[in-house]
This record gives C-alpha cells, sequence and structure tokens, in this order.
C-alpha cells in the first residue's frame, strides 16, 4: 500500500445565522452570540415552534446573474456562495492547476426541500394541469450542489454528494480526506449546505417533537447540557472547506489553515431517530477517529460536540465523551449549536471550520444558554459555559451524527510543517 499524504486545510468559507464569511461566523462564535429568532420566512403563527436561525441579509444577486440564480434551490445558492469565499481564501487560480485532479465532494441532509414545497403546493392548488418548472427536478436533488461547483469552476475531477442526515457533510470532509491522502487527487473542495426553514421542515420535526418550542425566548431556546433543554433549534446555511494534499498546497505557497488527520464512521444500530443511551455510535466513531489519527484520548484538546440540546442526545453523547476521554481529563467541550442552531446536513462543515478557527487561533467558543447542568455530568467535563476560553489547541475534534444512527467524528490539528 503506498504512503499516506498529508491533508491541510487551505480555505473556508461560511454561510451561517451568524455571519455570511467565515471570518464573521467565528468572531460571532467566540463572542456568544445567537443566531435564532423569530421565522419571517414564512407565517409560522400557527406552527408549534416559530422561531428559527434563519441566513440574515444573504442576496445570491451579489455573486450569481438573476437568470443563473433562478436555476438554483436557495441550499445550491448557499453552497456556491461558501464555496466562492473557500476558493478565494486558498488563493486558488484553476487556470494554472490542473482541474483533472481537482474534485467537489458536497452533502446536503435533505437537498431543495424549497422547491420541493414550492412545487407540489403550486400542483396541488391547480386544476391537475402539469405546469412544474423546467429546472424542478435538478433544483431538488441533493447531488446538484456539487454538480453545479464543478461546473462554475471546470473541475473534473471526482464529483459526488453525501448524504447521511445530520452527519452528512462529515462525511463528506471523511471521504474527502481520505481521497487526498491515498492519491487520488489534489484539492477537493468539500462541505455541505442546507435551506431548510419551510413550512415543511418546521411542521415535520415539531410532529416528531424535535424542536424547542420556546417561542418566547428563541435566543435563549437552544441550550445544550442544560436540565432545561427542550429540542434542537432548526438554522440553515452553508460551510466550505478547501482540502489539499500537503505538498501540493506547499508548492503552490498556498495558505494552510490547519491539518486534517483522522476521520472516524460508525453507527449507532438502535433507533430512527434517537441516540443509543449510552451513546455506542458515537463512542465507536470518536475511537475510530483517534486510531485514524494514531492519537490518545488525551492528545485532544477541543471537541465540539454534536450536542443539539435534545434530552437524550445530548446526555448519550456525553456519556461517551466520558467513557472515552474519563472524567477528569482537562478536555475542553462546547456545543457551538447553542448559537448557531442545528444546519442538519450542513452542521458537520461549519463546525469543522469551528474547530480549524480553534487550533488556529488557540481559542474555545462556549456553550451559551445552558445555566443547570444536567446534574449526572455537573462535575468532571470541562463544558465551556457562557464565554470563549482561550487556551493552547493542538488538536480538535469534531462530532456528529444523524437520524438513522450515523455517526462521523473528524480530527483537525494545529499546522506545523
Amino acid at each position: 500500500m503506498p504512503e499516506l499524504k498529508r491533508v491541510v486545510i487551505t480555505g473556508v468559507g461560511a454561510v451561517t445565522p451568524l455571519g455570511n464569511t467565515a471570518e464573521s461566523f467565528g468572531r460571532a462564535l467566540v463572542a456568544g452570540v445567537s443566531g435564532a429568532a423569530p421565522i419571517t420566512r414564512f407565517d409560522a403563527a400557527k406552527f408549534k415552534t416559530r422561531f428559527a436561525c434563519e441566513v440574515k441579509g444573504f442576496d445570491p444577486l451579489n455573486f450569481l446573474e438573476r437568470s443563473e440564480a433562478r436555476k438554483y434551490d436557495l441550499f445550491t445558492q448557499y453552497a456556491l456562495a461558501a464555496t466562492e469565499e473557500a476558493v478565494r481564501h486558498a488563493q486558488l487560480d484553476f487556470d494554472r492547476l490542473n482541474r483533472n485532479r481537482i474534485g467537489v465532494i458536497w452533502g446536503s441532509g435533505i437537498g431543495g426541500l424549497c422547491t420541493l414545497q414550492e412545487q407540489i403546493t403550486e400542483f396541488a392548488r391547480g386544476d391537475g394541469t402539469p405546469r412544474f418548472n423546467p429546472f424542478f427536478i435538478s433544483k431538488m436533488i441533493v447531488d446538484i450542489a456539487a454538480g453545479v461547483i464543478s461546473i462554475k469552476y471546470g473541475l473534473r475531477g471526482l464529483n459526488y454528494a453525501t448524504v447521511s442526515a445530520c452527519a452528512t457533510s462529515t462525511t463528506a470532509l471523511i471521504d474527502a480526506f481520505t481521497y487526498l491522502r491515498l492519491g487520488k487527487a489534489d484539492i477537493l473542495i468539500s462541505g455541505g449546505s442546507e435551506a431548510t426553514v419551510n413550512e415543511t421542515a418546521v411542521g415535520g420535526f415539531n410532529a416528531s417533537r424535535a424542536l424547542s418550542t420556546r417561542n418566547d425566548e428563541p435566543t435563549g431556546a437552544s441550550r445544550p447540557f442544560d436540565v432545561g433543554r427542550d429540542g434542537f433549534v432548526l438554522g440553515e446555511g452553508a460551510g466550505a472547506l478547501v482540502l489539499e494534499e500537503y505538498e501540493h498546497a506547499r508548492r503552490r505557497g498556498a495558505p494552510i489553515l490547519a491539518e486534517v488527520v483522522g476521520g472516524g464512521m460508525a453507527a449507532d444500530a438502535y433507533h430512527l431517530t434517537g441516540t443509543h443511551p449510552e451513546g455506542e455510535g458515537a463512542y465507536l466513531g470518536m475511537q475510530a477517529a483517534l486510531d485514524d489519527a494514531g492519537l490518545q484520548p488525551e492528545q485532544i484538546d477541543y471537541l465540539n460536540a454534536h450536542a443539539t440540546s435534545t434530552p437524550q442526545g445530548d446526555t448519550s453523547e456525553l456519556r461517551a465523551i466520558r467513557r472515552l476521554f474519563g472524567s477528569d481529563s482537562e478536555l475542553r467541550i462546547s456545543a457551538t449549536k447553542s448559537m448557531t442552531g442545528h444546519l442538519l446536513g450542513a452542521a458537520g462543515a461549519i463546525e469543522a471550520i469551528a474547530c480549524v478557527q480553534a487550533v488556529r487561533d488557540d481559542v474555545i467558543p462556549p456553550t451559551i444558554n445552558t445555566t443547570t447542568v444536567e446534574p449526572e455530568f455537573a462535575q468532571g467535563l470541562h463544558l465551556t459555559l457562557n464565554r470563549a476560553e482561550h487556551r493552547r489547541v493542538d488538536y480538535a475534534l469534531s462530532n456528529t451524527f444523524g437520524f438513522g444512527g450515523h455517526v462521523a467524528c473528524l480530527i483537525v490539528k494545529k499546522y506545523s510543517t
């Protein structure tokens, strides 16, 4: 087997409820800003949940012609915006690179749900005559964002989409990492996007009792690890990362932000939507990531927890963390979904960016809104509550879990030659 190559991150881009660039997103995280507010996308007066973490101030016409924008669902528009920033950040001049060795692995948990709802609703209101948008199917399907990114930049390397619910974009990043270290590509653009703040998603998640209903206190609704948590807050947006083979990046003088050193995937094999009470899949995924990186648990400095603020999910993850890292570890843990809400298939990408920023800047973002930690975990775990902590971060681990029991965990390292 050939020697595995090093893989680095040379660019990031983000569209989030906290800001529409990676840097504004990072600043808001460190400052402990909540992105939650009453829903503006539709009239939610009759819904059990009437708030979400919406992207604010996004205009696709800042980077797309109007005729082009009409061809793409919002989740693809978010993907293109985040990728444009990441490409610029990585200083990629595709005309000077081998486009046959550059590809895209992009994920979305749901894809063009806004388009699907719009088209089906219009058909149902009509007389049965099919008058569908000619771009209906291409706007809706999950893989289209990956395809559109490759078309925009003329990238002819491997190209596909991942779908593993809320573990989707971490799965995409692990796949990109694997292909690059096997020498199958020079550069891969990877990440995920989601745009599901609409009646269908809010109504569906309400029906499954997954969403918080703290309508009188949106900014404080996402409260991971707190005894009063009552469900997740729906978010939206995109995160894009440029992953690159190290020697290729070094030769072109690329800015190197961090190194990817390990990825692990597993399954709870337990329930359609719930997590294993003891976090069996989470434990296996984290251990697999450590094994892949050749690391011991005590070497991880920061863990960005999946922690969606659901009653069972948070406790099962903390049990898995305590099992693997011990109850007297110096590991710092935080739940950035307390600020961003849950971006579903895009969560892993923006949380990977949070980890990149943590190892680059030596700062751990806080978990906000948590006032009374579950008694089982009130002692022995550092949950980084309410304010950021400045400390050395050499390794950061990101956890993502999805409906169906999917588990994906990614480790990034502070870059050094």
